[in-house]
């Protein structure tokens, strides 16, 4: 006796839909432009990044206060900072001989609160 199993995820017709194909070709961003958009996600891919752009939501940190609250190097911060940099997600400003790191619009926030949002639901 077998068992009979629908596969519920595969599309078995041959039949192509050109005016939705057509429509979503036209409103799709150029290939750049999704390239950047996944570099820029991939940078929330490593959770001491996610973690830094927790803290700053709350306040503009310096490298040491960041270290000591997640309990890291200064130097394995700093490399990280570099990073959510060159992405565009935090600033800087220099006070003396401190660096404070801020995140670098409401962008970020709504980037990230969007992210919580959806694995929260």
């Amino acid at each position: 006796m077998s068992t009979y199993t629908a596969d519920f995820d595969r599309c078995d017709c041959d039949i192509i839909h050109e005016a939705v194909v057509n429509d979503v070709r036209e409103h799709m961003p150029e290939e750049e432009t999704l390239l950047d958009l996944a570099d820029l996600f991939k940078v929330f891919g490593d959770s001491t990044r996610v973690k830094i752009i927790c803290a700053l939501f709350r306040a503009e940190m310096c490298v040491c206060d960041i270290a000591v609250l997640l309990g890291m190097t200064k130097s394995a911060i700093s490399h990280q900072l570099r990073v959510l940099r060159q992405a565009k997600l935090v600033k800087y400003r220099r006070e003396g001989k401190i660096v404070y790191y801020s995140l670098d619009d409401e962008h970020v926030e709504n980037i990230f609160k969007q992210g919580l949002l959806h694995i929260t639901e």
